[in-house]
């Protein structure tokens, strides 16, 4: 460890340069207020002192606005409805909410919607039969694939009579994807006499219509769904109690500071302004960080609702996601931010290719077709293979620079002429770089190539050099922070 007043300067430092950097992006957002107003409708919004909000992240709108017009209540009504199962039959509580996971999916899509999510699954339990891995991956690309056909949307759309209900049922068909893919996978892994219980289709059923996770995941493979099933960790009706209102605690924070940042800082109507090209360096790295914090924080609230059900349902949930000012790596982003996602990603795409099991080019085979899975269950669009392809690249990079370091003649020089605090900033000066490129790159996902290329001429080719040793040595101490940060959470 280094010394503790080197530390502290550190985390000052890092505590300094985001909030200096975010008043600048709250000047500019104060400034040109009337601006974006005109372009992109901001609504006054009395919870906040009559501030204006920025509506244009679709994601976080979208969900808050089904929160409130019905998801609430179905997701109290499931809790209320497992609880009194859990009490009165607990032994067939699994097919109590999965009853529960239909009739809600009917109330919000329709029946049209229920008898979709069932045909998916259906037809995906029918060829798993088989059990062919190759042909249930195929079967699971071609149903994804359906999602993207304009003939097919254009049924669907005539189905309902806004377009908020299709997307939720994009949505909610995307997400069931990895579900009924995990369970035809696991299905496939079984020996072909063989017929166990978890094998049936009543059980796909149960995982694919659990309604805490229904719409918008997070991830749980089917393994953990069906052992925790079977043996949930009860909590007495006090312990419940308790979660539920440190639960309920922690996420109206992070709703209110999510809805802080929106009406504070006019983030991502700037993002899709012209005022991107001539703000400040100061503002455009405050944007930066406020569009990944902001990232993070709404999904601590649309991953951290689920999760509180599934605690209360006595199932362990994946762990929400770390925070991103902690993140000092690209394998520690994809570890740690969507675990749920991460570990589907490695059970049954990474480790079956062979993953790091196959030498360097089977690596990078293993790690290319990861990537392109995410991108295309993501949408398949031109701005996601360029995320993938910037993301697999940073990865490849840090495995390989990793390797170089690891081998033994380098580590034993490194360990001769460098002490360990030398060593520890070592490797913040690297993980200064790499996360430099790993904020460009999540950039690219959140604002779209555009954006991507905006910070890279402007930070980096044209404020070279001072800007970007600048931007530099402000991560170099966000790096050190991230460092201490991962070293203390291994040890926890």
């Amino acid at each position: 460890m280094l010394p503790r007043w080197e530390l502290t300067l550190y985390l000052l430092a890092s505590l300094g340069f985001h909030l200096y950097s975010f008043y600048e992006v709250y000047k500019v957002s104060r400034e040109h207020e009337d601006e974006l107003d005109q372009e992109f409708e901001l609504e006054t919004d009395t919870l906040f002192g009559g501030l204006k909000k920025d509506l244009t992240d679709f994601e976080w709108n979208f969900w808050l606005e089904w929160g409130k017009r019905s998801l609430v209540w179905l997701f109290l009504g499931h809790a209320a409805v497992s609880q009194v199962a859990m009490l009165l039959a607990k032994k067939h509580r699994p097919w109590i909410v999965m009853v529960y996971g239909m009739w809600a999916c009917w109330c919000v899509l329709g029946a049209p919607g229920v008898a979709m999510v069932f045909l998916h699954a259906t037809i995906a339990f029918s060829v798993a039969q088989f059990r062919s891995v190759l042909l249930s991956w195929l079967c699971s690309l071609l149903l994804l694939s359906t999602l993207r056909l304009q003939s097919v949307e254009e049924v669907k759309r005539q189905w309902y009579r806004t377009d908020s209900e299709y997307y939720l049922l994009q949505f909610t068909l995307t997400v069931r994807c990895l579900f009924y893919t995990s369970f035809s996978l696991e299905l496939c892994r079984q020996p072909v006499p063989a017929q166990p219980a978890s094998s049936s289709f009543p059980w796909l059923l149960a995982y694919v219509f659990y309604y805490p996770v229904f719409h918008n995941g997070p991830i749980l493979n089917f393994p953990e769904f069906y052992k925790q099933m079977q043996q949930p960790e009860l909590s007495s009706p006090k312990q419940s109690l308790c979660i539920l209102a440190k639960g309920l605690g922690r996420l109206l924070c992070w709703w209110w500071l999510a809805e802080l940042m929106v009406h504070l800082m006019f983030m991502h109507a700037l993002y899709s302004s012209p005022l991107l090209e001539s703000v400040s360096c100061w503002t455009l790295g405050g944007l930066a960080l406020a569009q990944v914090l902001f990232f993070y924080v709404k999904y601590l609230v649309l991953f951290g609702v689920p999760a509180l059900l599934m605690r209360l349902d006595g199932l362990t949930p994946p762990p929400l996601p770390r925070c991103v000012s902690t993140m000092f790596s690209f394998t520690g982003m994809w570890r740690y931010f969507d675990v749920g996602l991460h570990n589907f990603l490695i059970r049954y795409v990474y480790i079956p290719l062979g993953g790091s099991q196959r030498g360097l080019l089977g690596t990078l085979l293993s790690t290319a077709m990861t990537f392109a899975f995410v991108s295309y269950w993501h949408g398949s669009y031109e701005d996601l293979w360029c995320w993938a392809a910037l993301n697999w690249l940073g990865v490849t990079v840090e495995s390989g620079a990793q390797r170089l370091l690891e081998r033994r003649c380098i580590r034993e020089t490194l360990t001769r002429y460098l002490s360990p605090q030398a060593r520890r900033r070592l490797h913040a000066l690297l993980a200064s770089c790499s996360t430099s490129m790993l904020i460009l790159f999540n950039l690219v996902f959140l604002g779209g190539i555009q954006v991507g290329k905006t910070y890279w001429d402007r930070l980096f080719l044209q404020g070279w050099p001072w800007v970007t040793l600048s931007v530099l040595g402000f991560l170099y101490c966000y790096s050190h922070v991230g460092i201490a940060w991962a070293q203390t959470y291994t040890v926890l």
